[in-house]
């Protein structure tokens, strides 16, 4: 009796949703081409009416707004709630029918204020962060062969860190298609560059700026700023520097030419703009930011949606130095990442791994308390 019970319930699930389905709002298009208003964005044939896919989903995070799909013949809106998802069909030319769906996703913004918090009662031991002396050899070499105390000028602390973030912006142009070089320092890089008539990705104009204020005894790290989803291979590096005037870090970023302050003019770290981002506070990012001279910077997406997606966690190497990333047999690079308390990922403490093809050994710390990483030098 309990077999023939279950063996119904099962044949009577294909037939509620098929029942379900015919009770769909359908709406007609003779054309594979639809827009979507997206709460306040209108994007002109932003659609592609696809049967094949079942179903077709919209993801959207315009909760309390509405979105309205626009066929060539017809429209069909939803308001976007938490538990938004919204199924209906499209009628192509009366022959085919495309399943598709209105979802609502949370924005980045949104799960980065979700968050985890850190620990500051963390007390995993991790070796002090360095930063090699501008008396290096190959720094020394850096500085003197691009003139840089001529383009850091003469001015206050903080501009001659905002000459240098321009310096190199308009020096190398950003490429986020390709691998830096093998050899990744400042030198060398440069040198690919014009050689080969190219440009560096972000990792690779964080490292040349990078080795450019150690060469002027201004001490800096490049930080891999990093989202929740693991998955996501889409990450952002920039430069925290440190102000002595100031006695403070700062946000810089080289691909964008990016500083940020707050709404007293004041420049903020990387640490602060993810706090202020997280409580809803003013941010400013300078006017002048610029992607290749070809785009400006805009706040709501910079820093509203691509970091912050990208500011949930973040990793850096201990040693702040020329070379610090080229690989070689012997060399060790050890990085220290930072972890809110939500990440699934928190074990184990330390990892140490060796590459078989380079010979490098890669050693990795763990903490979740941002004094740790955040230290001053």
């Amino acid at each position: 009796m309990i077999k023939t019970t279950l063996a119904l319930l099962i044949l009577c699930i294909p037939a509620q949703m098929l029942v379900a389905q015919k009770n769909l709002p359908t709406i007609k298009a003779t054309s594979k081409s639809a827009d979507i208003r997206d709460g306040d964005v209108f994007k002109k044939a932003g659609w592609t009416i696809m049967p094949e896919l079942s179903p077709d989903i919209y993801k959207t995070s315009s909760k309390g707004k509405k979105v309205v799909f626009y066929t060539d013949k017809d429209s069909i809106s939803v308001r976007i709630t938490p538990t938004t998802e919204f199924n209906f069909f499209i009628s192509l030319n009366d022959t085919a029918k495309a399943l598709t769906q209105i979802k609502y996703v949370p924005s980045y913004l949104e799960t980065l204020q979700g968050a985890g918090k850190f620990n500051s009662m963390d007390k995993r031991p991790i070796p002090a962060f360095t930063y090699q002396s501008q008396d290096h050899p190959s720094l020394v070499a850096l500085r003197k062969g691009f003139n840089l105390d001529s383009v850091a000028g003469t001015g206050n602390e903080v501009s001659r860190i905002i000459n240098l973030l321009h310096w190199v912006h308009n020096l190398v142009p950003h490429d986020g298609q390709h691998d830096n070089p093998e050899i990744r320092n400042a030198m060398d890089m440069i040198a690919v560059c014009k050689k080969d008539n190219r440009g560096l990705n972000c990792r690779g104009l964080s490292t040349v700026l990078n080795e450019c204020y150690l060469s002027l005894g201004i001490r800096s790290r490049f930080v891999t700023c990093l989202p929740k989803d693991s998955t996501d291979q889409e990450c952002h590096v920039i430069n925290m520097v440190y102000s002595n005037d100031l006695k403070k870090w700062l946000w810089i970023d080289p691909t964008n030419d990016a500083y940020v302050m707050n709404e007293k003019g004041e420049l903020l770290s990387i640490e602060e703009v993810r706090e202020r981002l997280i409580a809803g506070k003013p941010l400013i990012v300078n006017p002048d930011a610029n992607w290749n001279h070809k785009q400006s910077v805009e706040k709501s997406y910079y820093l509203e949606s691509y970091m912050a997606k990208n500011l949930y966690r973040f990793e850096c190497p201990l040693s702040s130095e020329y070379d610090t990333e080229t690989r070689a047999k012997g060399k060790k690079i050890t990085y220290v990442e930072l972890l809110p308390l939500n990440y699934y990922r928190q074990k184990p403490d330390t990892t140490e791994q060796t590459s078989v093809k380079s010979g490098t050994t890669f050693v990795n710390y763990k903490t979740n308390n941002p004094a740790t990483f955040w230290q001053i030098p």
